[in-house]
């Protein structure tokens, strides 16, 4: 597993009138992770937001410009979604809206997920109750009118320093 430095750096914070925005950071944002994992570094994104926010949304957005084809589905249900792209390693999206004790992380064996190299997206992260490794991006999506959107992003790793002046 790649280790990076946790750091905490000024937030970025966006607005987002519509879906539109959201499909154009998640198309910046994919080419900066498909970069970073084609060097070979593992992927953390977490989500965080109330029900309705645009996560799910927004992970499809991101998902479709990674290069995912088909139909990507919120994984509330079954809790994670695996995806391949061919010449990236695995991308997983997990929800953990269900998760009520950190046990049910540890009894559903998610840990060497998380300890090797791809992506991982999580929404509802406090919900795995801190058993995650340090998230390298943590957005959170707040509702202000029907379809905008304050959009927090947090870099907490070194690899935001990589990243923040080609997102903003």
């Amino acid at each position: 597993m790649h280790r990076r430095t946790v750091i905490v750096l000024t937030d970025l914070t966006l607005i987002w009138p519509d879906e539109t925005y959201a499909d154009l950071f998640a198309h910046r944002l994919a080419k900066l992770v498909n970069a970073s994992l084609r060097q070979g570094e593992r992927v953390h994104i977490e989500l965080r937001g109330e029900l309705g926010a645009g996560k799910t949304t927004f992970t499809r957005y991101f998902l479709q410009h990674m290069g995912v084809t088909g139909h990507i589905r919120s994984p509330s249900y079954s809790v994670v979604h695996s995806y391949e792209v061919d010449g990236l390693p695995p991308f997983w999206h997990f929800d953990f809206y269900r998760f009520d004790n950190p046990s049910d992380w540890e009894d559903a064996g998610f840990r060497e997920i998380f300890d090797t190299h791809g992506l991982t997206i999580v929404e509802w992260p406090d919900n795995a109750h801190g058993l995650l490794p340090p998230a390298d991006l943590a957005i959170h999506m707040c509702t202000l009118a029907e379809d905008y959107r304050q959009v927090s992003i947090q870099g907490r790793t070194s690899l935001w320093q990589v990243w923040q002046n080609l997102l903003a």
